[in-house]
């Protein structure tokens, strides 16, 4: 196994290839790429190494980590060529922030539990940003469901929050009562506000109960898709399509494909957000035959760590 000099070898040898990638007698793909055509391939090889990480396959993860790498490198060349920053600039200050948020690891402060660290590491993090609103520094291109949770710790973060489950449950009745309300009426633009505003409390109710609603939709979606599925299979034996028998023969084999599917997997309650797709089409071409993306947002650095989860930078 590589020593850190070996690996410190390898990620310049990865700089120097994207450096000549995007020379003058490099690759006219790369050459002609900005931030914004490859920012979004960013957002898709970290959600493929989520999907690494959930599958528990080391080799895809080796590989996905590679190319989130190769599109670090490329953003820093291109911030190198324009005189922003380089990629040691980047390394500098995040080796910086990583001591200077640790002060129990690298100085004399005592954190003696997660809980400890995570107050401790919000308060430094709001010295470094003051000024900035509580509620600030959330990526506006996260999906909903994550988003939704994300803002909501923050403001929890500052003690404006329900005081337990019980309080949330009361919201969601209430937000259900008036998005029934809302369909009632026929008012089309209401029930946007209204179901907008159910799944915002229940995303609350989420994450009172300790369950991520992101990662707990995107399960639910797998087994619709698996049981789905298996209601054509039985159909394609007697060569049918769904739309081919009444609604009363597909709620049967439903109900028999839910009592025959294969156990569901354990439910993922962590802080990260379940794959929900690409940002581009799917079929994506490889690197040097990419067409161009559409702009993507660059994430602010991450919030205070959660007792229960990583500590993020």
């Amino acid at each position: 196994m590589e020593n850190a000099r070996d690996t410190a070898r390898l990620f310049l040898r990865l700089l120097e290839i994207v450096e000549t990638l995007r020379s003058p007698g490099g690759c006219p793909w790369d050459r002609e790429q900005t931030p914004q055509t490859i920012a979004p391939y960013l957002i898709e090889e970290a959600y493929e190494v989520l999907e690494a990480v959930e599958h528990g396959d080391p080799q895809a993860l080796c590989e996905e980590l590679g190319d989130v790498l190769l599109e670090v490198a490329l953003l820093g060349q291109m911030a190198r060529e324009s005189g922003q920053f380089t990629v040691a600039d980047s390394l500098r200050s995040i080796c910086e922030k990583l001591v200077r948020r640790h002060p129990h690891v690298f100085g004399s402060e005592d954190c003696a539990d997660p809980g400890m660290v995570a107050r401790s590491w919000a308060r430094i993090k709001a010295e470094e940003k003051s000024g900035r609103g509580a509620l600030e520094g959330v990526p506006r291109r996260l999906p909903a469901l994550h988003r939704a949770r994300r803002v909501s710790d923050k403001a929890a973060g500052v003690g404006f929050d329900w005081e337990g489950p019980e309080a949330v449950w009361d919201k969601v009745e209430e937000e259900s009562r008036e998005l029934q309300e809302a369909w009632r009426a026929g008012d089309a633009e209401r029930c946007a506000d209204e179901l907008g505003d159910l799944l915002f409390a229940l995303v609350n109710l989420g994450r009172h109960l300790g369950v991520d609603a992101e990662a707990a939709l995107h399960r639910t979606v797998e087994k619709f898709l698996r049981r789905f599925a298996e209601v054509e299979r039985q159909l394609r034996a007697r060569g049918l399509r769904p739309e081919d028998v009444p609604l009363e023969e597909l709620d049967a084999l439903w109900e028999a494909a839910k009592r025959t599917s294969p156990e569901d997997p354990a439910p993922d309650h962590g802080h990260h957000a379940a794959r929900l797709g690409n940002p581009q089409e799917a079929g994506r071409p490889q690197v040097g035959d990419r067409a161009q993306g559409d702009n993507a947002e660059h994430p602010e650095d991450a919030d205070p760590p959660s007792v229960r989860g990583n500590v993020s930078t």
